[in-house]
């Protein structure tokens, strides 16, 4: 029977017999785990190898592979004697354990003995610049790599690579590349990660592209990982994903690093499809036990909304610890599960995590998004009161948005109070905070102050400014401002321009936001999704459809069109611009409608007198799975007003109880107006006496439309007098009343009505119309001499007139004829 001897007893065995120096070294460098590795330690010193040279750097070697920094240092400080070997094996360990301060103090030491230095040392050394990024000691470094002449070296070349583009300098990244004698893989590998890893990822990719033309080297799975990892980072993500399959169709298969690397870049795009793909190609090929791709994939169903996945993942796969409970604390918050992501954030410390300020970080600003902010202020409260725990910039960047939120300055000063005691009111992100806040409430003043003590600006603060004085109306200063963020060394960017324009829609200067998007245009600034979004909400006030379509093409070919955000902007744009065909087309559009886009189509159908189409989208809806909230159910009840159907408005009204949408005046109005259109005055007189609710001119005008158009003096009167005893001096409601005098026959009080209305002279106000050309909007009323061109226009009217009596005329003794 043949009996397999464990690994450490034959290293045992070994020892039985008399050991020498090479035998230490052998059993040393096959050790697998630091306990043996100790037990011959004890051994060598037993046998009389106490400070011999050669066993103990290999001693070094073996404790610095395993991380045991006390016992290697233990030995290196009693060596009687250290070569370069020794001092490479604890500087290797500083370096993994991140002490890079203690290395480069060893390396200072390395320099004041009598060794000679070889290559090997330099590799290692050079670390030490990227982990201080101290580009200048790495220069110094590669002087005294020249000066031993060994730059030729293929090992300390790629190093040498390394260094210069974790520190930033791609230039001197790409000379030493260039002036290598020998390049290997690892050297093209070097220069397209430096390449990568400083936002150059075309340039990575034509490196990778070009390593088999010029040293016919074949791009290996580090080379692929890298430029893939680059444009992940730098937010390409298609494109990212895109040479992933590149890199398979070449025959190389992703390893842990290569997905860890993709999945935040499928996660960001949100496509569910292709994260369930990962999540096979992760299982089929053993990924499942590496923590960076579990977190990686939760996050992949977080983004998605698919918190049921992200949660089966976590619990049978995740270990367990901060960075993979706070992606499913912000998950659950994003998804609206604020009680659950608590529940979690409370379990955290008996799963024997350590809940840090990252965690408390995600779960009040889980709390701010969600509007709960109660609940935002006691978790705050909480973690004041906690030892060896401070809140950061982030957690006031959060509590900061949530008084603006909830409109309470007093809560605002006390947490910009807290922040001064903190020393954190000069940080770039509580300054925004704190200038945002502050304009929210129009106190310009208090945002400048705000504004001026933050040390370190960034277009990010100017921009909050800015957007700040935008939304305050305080246009002409914006200029001025301008002007400042270029002397600061700042240039405007596109969010500048956002925030610029959308002050101008706040305040209703459409025209002037019209003209700020043609002059972003010209100066090179490609507007984003956003600005998009916002202009067209200037078309819609204007109704402008000819620039709205202008603003559409541009969606178009930017691919914004199918934005769920656009789509809803665009729909509510053709609506008010008058053209339900463009809207609908708009709405087809829509990848992923969500509520908002199916109330925009709905609130279309109810704007243009469609009832019966809107009453269909409605109950589609409802079938799709939809919530539909207080916006939904106000224009289905239109629509039903338009459709006239009493029975189907009634429906609509109970069915708000079911889906807990508590109705509004807004409401009431509309089943009231629903009532009066169809003749069902007293019920609808009944309806206005038990709302809850104290009825507005609105409604009373709605009832007293009906009266009119049934011809109900009675209650007309009535509705009559509540509306001139809200609104005295509202002309349409006198005429209203007159209408009603006049279909019941009633001379006396129709004349009485109208010498009330001449002598508190009370006019109707005149109708207006507009017509939409070149771009520019003209505008005309009864009797208007206003426009710049009405002596022309009057001209052509006065030499048209005669012409149409003519025609009339004409028409006249045919007819008669």
């Amino acid at each position: 029977m043949n009996i397999s001897i464990p690994s450490n007893h034959a290293h045992v065995s070994l020892l039985d017999k008399p050991a020498n120096s090479i035998t230490y070294a052998s059993i040393l460098e096959s050790c697998k785990c630091p306990n043996l590795g100790k037990q011959v330690h004890a051994h060598s010193i037993k046998t009389g190898f106490r400070g011999h040279e050669f066993v103990e750097t290999k001693l070094l070697q073996m404790y610095g592979r395993y991380g045991c920094l006390e016992d290697a240092s233990l030995i290196f400080d009693k060596m009687p004697r250290r070569n370069l070997y020794s001092y490479t094996a604890i500087l290797s360990l500083y370096m993994d354990l991140g002490f890079y301060r203690k290395a480069f103090s060893r390396f200072q030491e390395l320099l004041r003995e009598d060794i000679c230095l070889k290559f090997f040392v330099f590799p290692v050394v050079l670390k030490i610049c990227s982990g201080f990024a101290a580009v200048e000691l790495g220069r110094q470094l590669h002087g005294i790599v020249t000066k031993y002449q060994f730059d030729s070296n293929v090992y300390v070349g790629n190093s040498l690579i390394d260094m210069y583009g974790k520190c930033g300098s791609l230039d001197d990244a790409k000379k030493v590349f260039k002036m290598m004698p020998e390049r290997d893989c690892v050297s093209w590998n070097s220069v397209v990660t430096a390449c990568a890893a400083n936002g150059l990822v075309l340039e990575a990719l034509e490196c990778l592209e070009r390593m088999s033309s010029l040293d016919n080297e074949t791009p290996n799975l580090v080379s692929w990982s890298a430029v893939i990892g680059g444009f992940a980072q730098n937010g390409y993500d298609e494109e990212a994903i895109g040479m992933l399959f590149r890199m398979q169709a070449e025959g190389l298969e992703p390893n842990a690093r290569t997905l860890s690397s993709v999945l935040p870049a499928c996660a960001r795009l949100q496509k569910l499809s292709l994260g369930k793909e990962f999540h096979g190609y992760i299982t089929r090929n053993g990924f499942m036990s590496n923590p960076f791709v579990v977190n990686g994939l939760v996050d992949v169903y977080r983004r998605c909304g698919d918190m049921l996945s992200a949660l089966k993942i976590f619990s049978k796969f995740s270990i367990k610890n901060e960075v993979s409970c706070n992606t499913i604390i912000v998950g659950y918050c994003e998804n609206g599960n604020v009680a659950e992501a608590r529940e979690l954030f409370d379990q955290m410390e008996h799963l024997g995590v350590q809940r840090g300020i990252i965690s408390w970080n995600s779960m009040i600003s889980g709390y701010v998004d969600n509007s709960l902010y109660d609940e935002a202020f006691s978790m705050f409260r909480d973690l004041l009161m906690r030892d060896g725990i401070e809140p950061t910039s982030f957690t006031f960047g959060s509590v900061l948005i949530a008084c603006a939120d909830m409109n309470s300055l007093r809560k605002g000063k006390e947490i910009h109070a807290l922040a001064i005691a903190l020393g954190l009111q000069s940080d770039t992100f509580v300054g925004g905070a704190l200038v945002e806040m502050y304009c929210r409430y129009q106190d310009l003043v208090a945002a400048q102050m705000a504004f001026d003590e933050v040390i370190e600006r960034d277009t990010a603060t100017w921009n909050c400014l800015i957007s700040g004085y935008a939304h305050c109306d305080q246009i002409e200063n914006i200029e001025n401002l301008l002007g400042k963020m270029k002397e600061d060394g700042f240039e405007p960017n596109v969010y500048t321009w956002n925030g610029i324009i959308a002050g101008h829609v706040e305040n209703e200067h459409h025209d002037r936001a019209m003209q700020l998007f043609s002059e972003m245009l010209s100066l090179d600034l490609t507007p984003d999704i956003y600005t998009v979004g916002i202009i067209l909400s200037a078309c819609s006030s204007l109704a402008t459809m000819e620039r709205g379509k202008q603003v559409h093409a541009y969606a178009i070919r930017c691919g914004y069109d199918s934005d769920v955000h656009i789509g809803a902007a665009l729909v509510d744009m053709y609506a008010k611009c008058g053209s339900l065909k463009h809207a609908r087309l708009a709405y087809e559009r829509i990848s992923n409608p969500d509520l908002v886009s199916q109330n925009a189509m709905l609130t279309a159908y109810a704007m243009h007198g469609h009832g019966k189409e809107g009453i269909a989208h409605f109950r589609r809806i409802l079938a799709s799975g939809f919530r539909p909230d207080h916006i939904s159910f106000l224009s289905a009840l239109s629509a039903c007003v338009h459709a006239g159907s009493i029975k189907t408005g009634s429906e609509f009204f109970d069915l708000m109880a079911y889906y807990d949408v508590k109705p509004s005046l807004k409401h009431y109005t509309c089943m009231v107006d629903l009532l009066s259109r169809a003749g069902e005055l007293s019920e609808a007189y009944e309806f206005i006496k038990k709302i809850p609710v104290a009825p507005d001119s609105v409604m009373w005008g709605a009832l007293l439309g009906g009266c009119v158009s049934h011809g109900n003096l009675e209650l007309g009167q009535i509705a009559a007098d509540k509306l001139i005893e809200l609104e005295p001096n509202n002309t349409g409601n006198h005429v209203m009343l007159a209408n009603l005098y006049a279909y019941a026959g009633r001379w006396s009080d129709l004349a009485r009505t109208r010498q009330k209305m001449k002598d508190r002279r009370m006019h109707k106000s005149p109708g207006c119309s507009w017509i939409e050309d070149r771009d520019e909007i003209h505008k005309f009323r009864s009797s208007d001499r206003s426009h710049d061109r009405s002596e022309e226009i009057y001209a052509i009217i006065d030499s048209l007139t005669p012409n149409l009596k003519t025609q009339f005329n004409n028409c006249s003794v045919n007819t008669t004829c």
